[in-house]
């Protein structure tokens, strides 16, 4: 029988707290990748460097939007034209909520959140943008007082929630259905409380009302208590009353 001790020592790596193993072993030490001006730069597209960059996206999210006064979310499609009642709706919104003491968050583009910002700014609050990088990124709208753009989906949707008291969802596209379920959800599991969800728009939603009560709820796929999650609203006044009394203002 073969004495494993007389084999050598096990071929071990440290690198902090990842242990590797035989042909698991990297050649070099991390100071020396770290250091060497010649060396391949593809680390930087690696995981671990990835997750850097997803905790530094967090620290500058969190720095910037600490300090805001209770803010409510508004979500709505970036493809809204200027001058229509959609939009003008978005600039009410937003320059009501300012003057029941909200600041404006929106995803920062243009169309329904443009419109919001606008309302914000216009009524002398605080408002927000928070972008996203996409293929065809527009940039920040130039209503946004406070912007703050993100690479990771995930991260800006975590900032959406963290410093809202509640969503006012204008008539959208995928993205904004995406941060409404999303929003529905975390109430619906108790991960957020005290978290008024109000869409805006009858014509538009009422079909996804529908929807909800005639297919899911039906189906036993979720409760008639659920449609208690968000309100249905035309509105401006209704809906800012909605999110107020909700998170007690």
């Amino acid at each position: 029988m073969s004495n494993p001790e007389a084999q050598g020592p096990l071929e071990e790596q440290y690198l902090g707290p990842v242990v590797r193993r035989r042909g698991q072993v990297t050649p070099g030490t991390t100071d020396q990748r770290l250091l060497d001006s010649e060396g391949d730069s593809e680390w930087v597209h690696t995981d671990p460097w990835r997750v850097m960059r997803i905790q530094s996206e967090f620290v500058e999210g969190f720095g910037a939007l600490a300090e805001l006064p209770p803010a409510i979310s508004v979500f709505g499609s970036a493809r809204t034209p200027v001058g229509t009642p959609e939009y003008e709706a978005g600039v009410s919104l937003g320059r009501a909520l300012v003057e029941a003491g909200f600041a404006v968050i929106t995803g920062g583009g243009p169309g329904a959140m443009e419109a919001a910002n606008k309302g914000a700014r216009e009524a002398k609050g605080v408002s927000v943008g928070l972008g996203i990088e996409l293929p065809f990124e527009q940039g920040l709208n130039p209503h946004v007082d406070i912007g703050v753009n993100f690479r990771y989906f995930f991260v800006r949707k975590t900032m959406f929630v963290k410093y809202a008291q509640g969503f006012v969802v204008l008539p959208g596209g995928f993205g904004t259905l995406d941060e409404l379920f999303e929003a529905l959800t975390l109430v619906q599991t108790r991960k957020v409380t005290r978290f008024p969800i109000v869409l805006f728009g009858s014509e538009y939603w009422n079909g996804l009302v529908d929807w909800l009560r005639k297919t899911m709820i039906a189906g036993g796929k979720a409760s008639e208590h659920d449609l208690q999650l968000f309100h249905v609203t035309d509105d401006v006044e209704e809906a800012v009353a909605l999110v107020s009394k909700e998170v007690g203002r």
